[in-house]
Order: structure tokens, then sequence, then C-alpha cells
């Protein structure tokens, strides 16, 4: 990777945080969006150090600015929580694209992080399944913990079972490995 390479990288990571460090949600005591793309980063790189630029950037910036369209603003249920997720990874491609495109990327790296970030052909894009292996694993790692305890049993095992089938049998498999979870949670990650 040349010098020019690691500047745009970097700035572009930078302008991410950036935008981030205006999170609200201070609950960790630091901006939530901040941390969350800190820890996609730290998973990323951890799951796949070879992640090209696109896909550090895309999850970096997954939940960029994730606070300006409130859930509240949407109707209740699930048919307005996923109207919900999908106008954010709307906003989120859109904001990476553009600070990607301050940052001297082309349109080709541009549209390839907008993909992952709105999750398009997942299962079929390598890059994008990447993407949502990493989410799934910063979700169980730093998040699942104190989500549990808020929910139902019967909701929080269709919960787990969801977050499962949309990993890859690597990931899938890797998670069995690294993480203790109760028989019935782990059971959905092997099947």
């Amino acid at each position: 990777m040349g010098q020019g390479a690691v500047s745009r990288l970097h700035d572009a990571l930078a302008a991410i945080d950036a935008a981030n460090r205006h999170d609200p949600d201070r609950r960790e005591g630091r901006p939530a969006a901040l941390l969350y793309g800190e820890r996609m980063t730290a998973e990323l790189l951890r799951l796949f150090p070879d992640a090209s630029e696109p896909l550090q950037i895309a999850a970096r910036g997954q939940h960029i600015e994730r606070w300006i369209l409130n859930r509240q603003d949407f109707p209740e249920g699930r048919a307005g929580y996923l109207a919900w997720r999908t106008e954010l990874a709307k906003h989120h491609a859109a904001r990476v694209g553009a600070i990607m495109a301050d940052a001297g990327y082309g349109a080709e790296d541009i549209a390839r992080a907008a993909k992952m970030i709105r999750k398009e052909e997942i299962k079929r894009d390598a890059d994008v399944q990447a993407l949502e292996d990493v989410i799934c694993f910063t979700f169980l790692r730093w998040y699942f913990a104190p989500f549990a305890p808020t929910q139902d049993p019967a909701k929080l095992e269709r919960i787990v079972a969801r977050t499962a089938r949309k990993m890859s049998p690597e990931g899938r498999a890797r998670v069995l490995d690294e993480f203790d979870l109760p028989e019935s949670f782990a059971a959905a990650f092997r099947a």
C-alpha cells in the first residue's frame, strides 16, 4: 500500500471518527457511535487482517451518525424497525461515500463501501458477508450482555437465531470457538 493510500485511508477513518464524536449517547463514557466504530475496526482487523480499504471504511462507518434518524420517528413494530434500518443504511452509505470522495477515493471504491453498508448481496458477496460477520461479532462481544436482560427469553432466542443465520459458516464456527454460549444459543450457531 503506497503512502497516498495510507493517507487517504487515515483521512477517511479520521473523518468518520470526527462525525461520530458528536453522538450525544455517552452511556459508556464516550460517544457511542465513535466507540462502536473503533470496536468494529478492532473486530475486522482481528477476523480479516487483509481487509480491503473499502471494507475497513465500511466497518468504521457502518453506524456513522446513527443518532440522526430516531427510531421513535418510525412506526412501531417490525415493519417500522426495518424501515428505520433501511433509511439509516442509506444515510450511512451516503455519508461514508461523501467522506471517501473527499479523501480521494474513486467511484468504484465508494460504490463497494456503500454496497457493504447497505448489506446488498449478503451471502453472495464476500466483503458484504465479511462485514456482516464483523457486525455480529461486535454485537456478541460488546453489546449482547447488556442487551440480553432487557429482552423476553423467547424473543432473545429468536434474536440469537437471526444473528446466527446472518453469519457465514466460518463465522458461526468461530463464534462457537470464541464464546461460551448457553446450549440454547449455541445450537443456533451449529445449525
